[in-house]
């Protein structure tokens, strides 16, 4: 096999990165410039600042009238973790995982905090059988396994009258799919995934009967304070008004805002859906046309649209690792894909971000890349061999 010749078209911005991920397309520093630094979050800017970002993020999700929504710290990872130490421990719990993210919440209702519960997981670029759980047991799982790029094709097999609270970590799926508001209790997310934004920061929203939950249990353990979401039994509603727990950053709070800006210019929800479904598409047909490369979802109706992962199918390869990871090197060398390795834990192969501030432009560009990229791997092989 001889080496083939180095495309013409690179992408603009090569970041696919799948956290943290690109900016918006329209990101500039100095769009930032009225971000209140070196100002007290709890003076009256501050909290302003705050508000606009919880009211956008209810504006432009869709987010019900009387759910909570706040900001907390510790990005996705906090406000997972926020939910499960104040509200599991009630009923029996169902954990669910089919990739790395999933089997860490597995370990910490199972190993810290010793839930009574069942655990049901699905290899990798497989899902769980969502119908077959009981909803009368609270559910922790993930909408979109971004170390997998596996999703929830719908939320159908929820019940709307279950007795179980519904925990669903939507980090990659918030602004990218639409979520079945009143199939789900608490979801988070943060803003470093589909918006582009900056680390630190999670987003906790939590439904009635989430809010019931959490003012008539009082967990059997300890909650450290960036967890306790009451007082005196009652919800502690500053929190969902910007009263964060901790101090956040002001300034990835106004990098937060211009996305949510950028969002309603290009109109809303459904146009951010809308890019990320085309950017997946552009994989798609790469896929369907080069018999050496697939999707890591076996089902094309759980394929990731944000977190799209890839595995070499040459069956010559005798080392997937290493040459997946020549692979990325060699793009990344070109500068025409960064930070595209798929997550340690997961199956050997790519992982490119397709979320919506990623420009399709940049996808159609990088795929004659990657066929070089292949290729050039295997020519290497063939003359070492």
């Amino acid at each position: 096999m001889t080496n083939p010749a180095q495309p013409a078209k690179r992408p603009v911005n090569p970041r696919f990165s799948s956290g943290p991920c690109a900016k918006i397309p329209t990101f500039d520093l100095a769009k930032l410039n009225d971000a209140p630094l070196g100002r007290s979050h709890r003076a009256a800017v501050g909290k302003s600042k705050l508000k606009a970002a919880i009211d956008g993020t209810r504006e432009i999700l869709g987010v019900p009238d009387d759910y909570r929504i706040g900001i907390v710290p510790a990005s996705d990872t906090g406000a997972v973790e926020m939910a499960m130490w104040s509200l599991l421990g009630a009923r029996k719990t169902t954990m669910v995982a089919w990739e790395s993210f999933g089997a860490g919440w597995v370990t910490d209702a199972v190993k810290q905090l010793k839930l009574d519960g069942e655990v049901k997981t699905a290899e990798y670029g497989q899902i769980v059988d969502m119908a077959a759980i009981d909803y009368d047991t609270d559910v922790v799982f993930t909408w979109n396994g971004t170390t997998s790029g596996v999703r929830m094709p719908h939320g159908d097999m929820i019940p709307t009258d279950r007795a179980g609270l519904t925990i669903c970590d939507a980090t990659s799926a918030a602004f990218a799919m639409d979520l079945p508001w009143d199939k789900l209790d608490v979801v988070t997310f943060s803003w470093q995934k589909v918006m582009g934004g900056e680390a630190a920061h999670g987003m906790l929203i939590l439904s009635p009967r989430a809010v019931e939950r959490l003012e008539n249990y009082t967990p059997a353990w300890p909650l450290p304070k960036i967890f306790r979401m009451t007082k005196g039994g009652k919800l502690n509603e500053g929190i969902f008004r910007g009263e964060t727990i901790n101090t956040p950053s002001m300034l990835a709070v106004e990098d937060y805002l211009l996305a949510l800006d950028w969002a309603r210019e290009i109109g809303g929800l459904p146009a951010l859906i809308a890019r990320c479904d085309a950017n997946a598409a552009v994989i798609d047909r790469f896929c369907a046309a080069n018999d050496w490369i697939a999707n890591l979802a076996e089902d094309p109706a759980t394929a990731s649209t944000t977190s799209v992962c890839l595995k070499f199918t040459d069956d010559s390869i005798t080392d997937g690792a290493a040459f997946a990871k020549a692979v990325a090197k060699r793009l990344e060398a070109e500068g025409v894909a960064l930070d595209i390795g798929a997550y340690r834990d997961a199956p050997a192969g790519l992982r490119i971000w397709c979320g919506a501030t990623v420009e399709t432009a940049d996808l159609e560009a990088l795929m004659p890349w990657l066929d070089w990229a292949y290729h050039a791997e295997r020519a290497a092989l063939d003359a070492a061999a």
